[in-house]
């Protein structure tokens, strides 16, 4: 999860990248800020009922002496590998929307409880066995819809309103990759736009465009009330198959 530095240099990300640098903010951590290590291990056995002062404990497994209330960025690649997913696996989205985490590469205590009291987790072995069901999620549509907007606000600089081209792309890659075909092209697209964000208009359009339009874009309305973002995405689509309208 690049983010700014001292407030100063800007996230940066290839289309390459492994969307894990959006998860898993890597900093330099002092001797006095370690992580307990003394982690729950996967293979425990999980009983039946949610315990939160046991939850509560495994919170601080990954907590730090210096700030004992928040999971840093250290702490949730620690709790990615504990819980046996890499840190660009989906389900880690669905997982802080469910917590309602407001700050990517961070769990206050309260997201935590909040998140893993709904799910009725209070170890790894109980989370794990919740994975497909998070996975799960996305297949509701409205379920989807709302992931989908909070990822906006999720993965922008909290200093800035709009979020930055690549990470919008890293994380469309992440929710629309495998759903909508015209996704590489939209890419292609940004690329040689003018465009160097995305404000939540736009991010939110972009869901329902890839939902309502066909491939082909014989259904476009170009009377509609798309941002002209995406109007300039279907006429830029139209020049590069040679099916260009411009009169």
């Amino acid at each position: 999860m690049p983010r700014n530095s001292n407030n100063s240099t800007k996230r940066k990300m290839d289309l390459g990248e492994d969307v894990s640098s959006l998860f898993g903010k890597r900093s330099k951590t002092s001797s006095n800020s370690t992580v307990n290590r003394s982690r729950t291990k996967g293979t425990e056995e999980a009983p039946t009922v949610f315990n939160q002062k046991k939850c509560n404990a495994w919170f601080r497994q990954y907590s730090t002496p210096s700030s004992p209330d928040t999971i840093g960025p250290e702490g949730v690649e620690m709790f990615c590998r504990d819980l046996n997913v890499e840190p660009e696996n989906i389900a880690l989205l669905v997982l802080s929307w469910k917590m309602g985490a407001k700050q990517m590469g961070y769990f206050t205590l309260q997201e935590w409880l909040l998140g893993l009291t709904d799910l009725q987790c209070d170890s790894l072995a109980k989370l794990q066995a919740k994975l497909n069901y998070l996975h799960s999620l996305l297949l509701d549509s409205s379920h989807f819809k709302s992931i989908y907007r909070y990822a906006f606000d999720f993965s922008r600089d909290k200093d800035q309103r709009s979020l930055d081209i690549e990470t919008a792309k890293a994380m469309l890659g992440l929710l629309l990759g495998r759903q909508w075909s015209l996704l590489n092209s939209f890419f292609q697209f940004l690329d040689q736009s003018r465009y160097r964000v995305l404000n939540k208009d736009q991010w939110c359009n972009v869901l329902e465009f890839s939902r309502a339009v066909d491939v082909d874009l014989k259904n476009y309305d170009v009377d509609g009330a798309w941002p002209v973002m995406l109007d300039e995405f279907v006429e830029w689509l139209k020049v590069n198959r040679g099916e260009s309208n411009i009169q």
